[in-house]
């Protein structure tokens, strides 16, 4: 992903058609060794490409993942109604409990944050 990342950058910068010498420079500017391997094969990928249309592409794939919840009908909502309302309760009762371990273990950790 990093390699990608750094061939967009490298085209956001204006060079429409990034060497790999461009994208190691990009990633040795973070600290991060490029592996050749993997390198050429984004470079090769890419080569002859237009970004904005790869980036289409992927865009039109992603609009058919289903993403949300699932929707409840509304047959089974009266049915569904009085589970939902216990449902919070035990949220709260979870988050409560949450709060107190947190707490303990600071005081077992024998200092506090300002201290």
């Amino acid at each position: 992903m990093r390699y990608v990342a750094a061939y967009l950058l490298a085209v956001l910068g204006g060079n429409n058609s990034p060497s790999a010498k461009d994208i190691k420079n990009i990633l040795s500017s973070v600290g991060i060794e490029a592996d050749d391997e993997c390198l050429n094969k984004v470079i090769s990928e890419l080569n002859g490409k237009d970004v904005n249309d790869v980036l289409n592409a992927g865009l039109s794939k992603l609009a058919s993942v289903p993403a949300g919840g699932a929707v409840v009908a509304t047959a089974a909502a009266g049915s569904a109604a009085p589970a939902a309302g216990a449902a919070p309760a035990v949220v709260e009762e979870k988050k409560e409990e949450k709060k107190e371990e947190s707490e303990e273990s600071d005081e077992d950790m024998g200092f506090g944050l300002f201290d």
